[in-house]
């Protein structure tokens, strides 16, 4: 099954841990959760860089 990486990070925001979104979503695993993670972190960095060289 797969999920949007908004949902998960949405799930974050709002002070989900980790522990209670794997437990309500018991076919995704903590690693995944770290991806969406990084998936955010390396889009941020691609926005603020786009922004500089503007």
């Amino acid at each position: 099954m797969r999920y949007p990486v908004e949902i998960m990070l949405d799930l974050l925001a709002v002070g989900m841990t980790i522990e209670e979104i794997l437990e309500d979503y018991p076919d995704l695993e903590k690693e995944d959760l770290q991806a969406c993670i990084l998936l955010a972190n390396e889009a941020i960095r691609v926005k603020s860089i786009h922004n500089v060289i503007l």
